[in-house]
């Protein structure tokens, strides 16, 4: 099987705390959105809060 190539993205390995994940999986269903731009919008976010603190 051929390897995906990624064109926007960047693909790298994480780990999440056992708590989050089931509460993930059932956001991305729920909202029907996928879990990489969940995570987009997450790490959006969390770059927004910490600019605003001029680190």
């Amino acid at each position: 099987m051929p390897e995906v190539v990624l064109v926007n993205r960047t693909r790298f390995t994480s780990s999440l705390k056992n708590e989050l994940l089931d509460q993930f999986d059932q956001l991305a269903k729920e909202t029907r959105i996928p879990k990489s731009r969940l995570f987009d919008e997450a790490i959006e976010d969390l770059l927004k809060k910490y600019a605003a603190k001029d680190l």
